[in-house]
């Protein structure tokens, strides 16, 4: 993949003018009228994406005249998913949003052009590392792969007495979420006893090592070897107690005893934990809910207001 054409425009909602070179800071392109504090900061459109436009509307098109700050050749961009990454040399972007909505005749370029092909197929993205860009330089992409740590906590499980069945069904739960939101991912199984000692290791190497979510079950009861709240709350930074709440609540008006989980979910420096039952039903219950908020819940974490 490689840049074809850098460009930029004093206001916006207006086409932009192709320029030598651009330079890339930490709020986007200095001098276009889009850099700013927010995620829309850059925006891409590919040569494939006007082609197809041009086909349709019978004239050939200029580079920037989507307001595109970046024209680049060799990847349908809007197949890319938000946290993907583009190097550009030592520059860095990190995708933040697919397409935006579309302000018809309000919009300049739509006015202009008859159409506009970037709320369907452009993508934008924030500057992680700045620098100088031009046309010819080649881009490197870097898909987001998500890190999951999955703990079960189970004497009899660990000692082989019988099958792990929740943590498995936890990572059956999540692999339609990340494939709907074509994100890749990476799980970690881990099949601990009932050992706060052990499971304070792995969650000091969940947070020394940034994985992005950490999913126990196991040890949410009232019993002499149930501790999993309490040695998860002493890790976290930030509870979110309201998910778990409304769980419970949900649950527990048909059936009582669901009202005495002690599940918890916060975040532990970026990593969200979230501590669930061991009962193959109550995963399932607690996974339908959390699954919800979860896509939201990352771009929050992430400074992302696209919603």
């Amino acid at each position: 993949m490689k840049v074809v054409s850098v460009n930029i425009s004093l206001q916006k909602g207006t086409v932009k003018q192709p320029v030598e070179e651009i330079n890339l800071y930490e709020k986007g392109v200095l001098g276009d009228a889009h850099s700013g504090n927010w995620h829309r900061m850059v925006s891409l459109l590919g040569t494939e994406s006007f082609r197809k436009f041009e086909k349709d509307a019978g004239r050939q098109l200029a580079y920037g005249e989507f307001a595109e700050n970046i024209t680049t050749e060799g990847m349908i961009l809007y197949e890319m998913a938000p946290f993907d990454q583009l190097h550009l040399g030592d520059t860095v972007l990190e995708v933040t949003q697919i397409g935006k909505k579309c302000h018809g005749s309000g919009c300049a370029i739509y006015n202009e052009v008859g159409n506009c092909v970037m709320p369907k197929e452009g993508i934008f993205a924030r500057v992680l590392n700045g620098g100088v860009v031009k046309a010819g330089d080649l881009i490197t992409y870097h898909p987001k792969v998500f890190r999951v740590m999955v703990i079960t906590l189970s004497d009899r499980a660990s000692s082989g007495e019988y099958e792990d069945l929740s943590g498995p069904e936890i990572q059956k739960q999540l692999i339609p979420f990340f494939e709907l939101n074509r994100w890749q991912v990476n799980f970690e199984a881990q099949l601990i006893p009932d050992d706060p000692e052990q499971l304070k290791k792995l969650l000091t190497k969940a947070k020394t090592e940034k994985f992005d979510m950490v999913f126990t079950t196991g040890g949410t009861g009232i019993g002499p070897r149930d501790f999993t709240p309490e040695v998860a709350k002493e890790f976290l930074d930030k509870e979110i107690p309201g998910i778990m709440e409304a769980i419970r609540l949900k649950y527990g008006i048909e059936k009582p005893n669901a009202l005495l989980s002690r599940g918890v979910a916060g975040l532990m420096g970026e990593t969200f934990v979230y501590v669930l039952p061991g009962s193959l039903r109550a995963i399932k219950e607690y996974m339908g809910e959390i699954l919800k908020t979860l896509r939201h819940l990352l771009f929050m974490l992430n400074g992302i207001d696209n919603h």
